[in-house]
């Protein structure tokens, strides 16, 4: 488990790493972007026949990442690193000492705590989300030369949320009636 955690944070950074020096090289890059009410015709019906498709995402590679882009680019990936990093070693660290036979404690409590927040508020969530949006958005202002009209900044699933969070107060209520009953129980023996 401990290998496999390590294994993730090292592919995330690596993933990262690259991605800022693209950034910082002025290396043409991919953006996600999601323009709105943006209908085109492709080839793929019968016999190469034109369909129109509604397109919700798209990906744009673009020269350089210029002014604030340049910016909220690296930002995003350096938080989506931290979140990745966080939320792996937390529990790799709390399985450890659920191992040792320490299973409540406040700093298990604490493990759990940290790990839940942060994958609550960071990558593949509302904040990297929002930085992934901005990019997009900005790069979509760019090509359109100023104007701003027809383009997401940031979609989110509600639900996605609200199920992360409700499994998350469950853990952390466990953790802490655990520690509690534990506390309690300790000068019984």
């Amino acid at each position: 488990m401990t290998f496999a955690g390590l294994g993730i944070v090292l592919g995330a950074g690596i993933g990262a790493c690259f991605r800022v020096m693209r950034v910082l090289l002025g290396e043409s890059i991919p953006v996600t972007v999601q323009p709105i009410g943006l209908e085109l015709q492709a080839p793929i019906g019968p016999g190469g026949e034109a369909v129109p498709l509604q397109v919700d995402t798209a990906t744009v590679t673009v020269p350089r990442l210029t002014g604030s882009t340049f910016g909220l680019e690296i930002l995003e990936q350096v938080i989506r690193f931290g979140t990745v990093t966080t939320v792996t070693l937390r529990p790799v660290l709390l399985a450890r000492s659920i191992l040792r036979g320490r299973v409540f404690g406040r700093g298990n409590t604490a493990l759990a705590t940290t790990a839940g927040i942060t994958g609550l508020e960071g990558a593949g969530t509302a904040l990297a989300l929002a930085l992934d949006g901005a990019v997009g958005g900005s790069v979509l202002v760019e090509l359109g030369a100023g104007n701003s009209d027809g383009f997401v900044f940031l979609v989110a699933d509600p639900a996605l949320f609200i199920i992360a969070a409700f499994a998350f107060a469950v853990i952390l209520t466990a953790f802490t009636v655990g520690a509690r009953m534990q506390r309690d129980t300790e000068g019984l023996v």
